[in-house]
């Protein structure tokens, strides 16, 4: 585990993803003291409401992002459909239109990748449940430049081929249920 203060968590959902982060963002507190960026595979052609939903369920602020938006501490930011959602190295965060990867636009794999370049051991990837393996490779980036990571046990997913691809390429990561990830972010960040 890193010994360096997490500036931001990153966290990636897919198949059961409404379900799952029902438990973990409202349990954060309103003064969360890092932004929290997440990618949800939702199909390009739909519009999203998740940055709605959450807003009325917690007490960080939540926001779909815009283009060259900067990063709040307290703000949970999730990738609009069709975009994959980048951190740039000044911490304000960009839309691509590059090309889909593992068959998905927003990629969790480009947001965690670009995290791990901006934070470095400073960052937080978690993964969630889902039925592909997007995530893996980008989780695996967070832990080589000494980023913690967390995966959700695939046991209490509801598609669990995302947590178990996640376990296999970062085998260090620390495999726990959606409560005890609610619990562990607080732990973890508001230390």
């Amino acid at each position: 585990m890193s010994d360096v203060s997490p500036q931001a968590v990153v966290i990636g959902a897919s198949a059961g993803a409404l379900e799952a982060l029902t438990t973990i963002l409202p349990a954060l507190p309103e003064d969360f003291p890092v932004p929290i960026l997440l990618v949800v595979h939702i199909p390009g052609d739909k519009r999203s409401v998740l940055a709605e939903l959450f807003r009325a369920k917690c007490r960080i602020k939540v926001l779909e992002v815009e283009d060259k938006e900067p990063l709040a501490a307290g703000t949970a930011y999730f990738a609009p459909p069709n975009y994959h959602l980048l951190v740039e190295a000044n911490k304000t965060l960009s839309l691509s239109s590059d090309e889909p990867v593992m068959f998905s636009r927003p990629s969790i794999d480009v947001l965690f990748e670009s995290a791990a370049d901006a934070f470095g051991p400073a960052l937080v990837g978690i993964v969630l449940t889902g039925a592909n393996h997007d995530g893996a490779r980008g989780l695996r980036t967070i832990t080589d430049a000494g980023g913690q990571a967390i995966v959700q046990d695939p046991k209490t997913a509801f598609a669990a081929a995302m947590p178990e691809g996640a376990i296999a390429r970062c085998p260090g990561a620390r495999v726990m249920s959606l409560d005890a990830i609610a619990v562990s972010l607080q732990k973890v960040v508001c230390a």
